[in-house]
């Protein structure tokens, strides 16, 4: 009995607080539930989406592969062909996304021209497949690396410096209708041309006036670029 009053007068005097876990030193295991109508028990500080701004990504920080005319504009490297269906969706989305930015981009379609599916390779040393975006002569990345930038809001500051198309946007080259390319002229696509023979093998035989010769003016596919988009 003298004991028990003892230990009430020691609690009185500590101020012992049921609720306190710790007092100078002592520890008290209570088994007390928390109540679930009390609620902010804990004062927590609000979460912020504040980005450093060092964190976002500059050009620097890209490799320099620049190709031929993209030292000061956006070069995205493409393909129409729907053969593979996950390469021409992921070539349709990055266009998507680049032309709501209402920049002015320069398409070069690998399946229209041999020539640019071999700059493509020469630039990134090997066989590569589309899209591919070099902005300003660095190499941004394909589907995945554009989307992830997109995502965490890092690819407008890439496209900051990069020149506007007018605000327009999903524009319309009323020749070619953003296809690049036109059929050749001199040809009319089927890259055989009729030349007069040279003198040393002239005859006066009438069917031996002319004889065909491969197209110099178009591509592979009997193609020229259009003169008013690229």
């Amino acid at each position: 009995m003298k004991a028990m009053q003892q230990g009430r007068r020691f609690l009185k005097k500590l101020k012992f607080n049921p609720t306190n876990t710790k007092i100078k030193g002592l520890i008290f295991h209570l088994n007390v539930p928390e109540s679930p109508y009390v609620k902010d028990r804990k004062h927590k500080e609000p979460e912020t989406d504040i980005l450093d701004p060092e964190e976002h990504p500059s050009l620097s920080d890209f490799e320099e592969k620049c190709p031929p005319g993209g030292e000061n504009s956006v070069i995205f490297y493409t393909t129409s062909l729907r053969g593979i269906r996950k390469t021409f969706e992921d070539c349709s989305n990055v266009r998507f996304l680049l032309n709501s930015f209402k920049i002015t981009i320069q398409e070069r379609d690998v399946s229209m021209d041999m020539g640019y599916r071999e700059e493509l390779w020469e630039i990134l040393g090997g066989r590569v497949i589309p899209p591919k975006v070099f902005v300003k002569g660095r190499c941004i990345g394909g589907a995945d690396e554009i989307i992830g930038l997109h995502e965490r809001g890092e690819l407008k500051k890439l496209l900051e410096e990069v020149p506007s198309n007018g605000g327009i946007v999903n524009n319309v080259c009323n020749s070619c209708a953003n296809l690049r390319f036109l059929i050749c002229t001199s040809c009319n696509g089927s890259r055989k041309v009729y030349e007069e023979k040279d003198d040393d093998h002239h005859h006066h035989n009438e069917d031996n006036e002319f004889c065909i010769k491969k197209c110099n003016d178009c591509n592979e596919n009997g193609l020229v670029k259009c003169p008013f988009c690229c």
